[in-house]
Parts: structure tokens; sequence; C-alpha cells
């Protein structure tokens, strides 16, 4: 088998331990770009004494935004086409940050204040983190099993790999 051959082969082959270490992989690589866009949706939102549902819209799209960015600049770096890694990142990685904005959105809802608490409140600092720690369990199974399916994470490391570069 040439070395090609076995790295196609690793990639459709994964055994559990790789599934699981790619997954949290793929789940923290999300959360990051949904953490900085949800800290930075509400910071703006409570700053301008923006409404629960416009502050809630504001912070899943700044989610969405980074998420999709800190995937696609290190495609668009490796040479690959604008459109083609944005494309790549939409189906790689749209539902796992739905999960985690549904989810993220649900547990900053239920926890009383946490929305409007303000940047400076104590109650903003702590919820945030408690929130997107559910949100990432949450979004974990959902990861591994794209990763099973050789979907989700699995297409931005193909593309990387195609144009040569290793993303481990």
């Amino acid at each position: 088998m040439t070395k090609e051959n076995t790295k196609q082969h690793t990639h459709h082959n994964h055994d559990s331990s790789d599934i699981n270490a790619m997954a949290v992989s793929a789940t923290l690589h999300c959360l990051t770009g949904c953490a900085i866009g949800e800290v930075l949706g509400l910071i703006i939102g409570t700053a301008f004494g923006l409404g629960t549902v416009i502050t809630i819209v504001l912070a899943i799209a700044l989610a969405f935004i980074f998420g999709f960015a800190l995937s696609t600049l290190p495609l668009l770096k490796s040479g690959v086409g604008f459109t083609t890694a944005l494309s790549t990142v939409a189906a790689a990685d749209t539902l796992s940050i739905t999960t985690m904005e549904i989810v993220d959105t649900i547990v900053m809802l239920a926890i009383p204040g946490a929305l409007h608490a303000g940047i400076v409140s104590p109650l903003f600092w702590v919820s945030m983190p408690i929130a997107l720690t559910v949100a990432f369990f949450a979004a974990l199974p959902v990861n591994k099993y794209l990763l099973k399916k050789n979907k989700g994470h699995f297409l931005t490391m193909n593309l990387l790999e195609k144009h040569g570069h290793d993303h481990h």
C-alpha cells in the first residue's frame, strides 16, 4: 500500500479512540468560534441595551461568522479557493454550530438574568462557561456521528490533506 493509500485508508477505518479524539478536537474547534461570537454578541447586546431576541440573534450570527472564519482561514492559507473553502466549511460545521447554539441559548435563557447581566457582572461570566460546556457535550456526539460517516470536520481535514497540509 502506498503512503497516499494508507492515509486514505486510515480516514475511512478509524478506530473508536481515533474517532473520539477527532470528535473532541472538532467540537473544541467549533466551540472556539462559537464562544468568540457568543461572548461578543452578548457583550454588544448588553452594552447597547438590545432586547433579548435581538441579542440572541446577534450572538448566534456572530457565532456562525467566527466559527466559519476559524475553519475557513486554514483552508484559504493552504491555497483552497474562497468559494470551495466556505462551502466545505458550511457543510462541515453547520450542524455542530447549530447544535451548540441551540443548547447554549437554552442554557443562557434558563439561567435567570444571565442574558442581560452585563459584562461586569459575575453572573454573565459564570453563566457563559456553563452554557458553553453544556453546548460542547451536546455537540460532541453530533461530531462523532458526522466523523463516522466521513462528514463534518472530516471534510475540512480531507481538503487540507489534498492541498498538502497536515491538519494535526
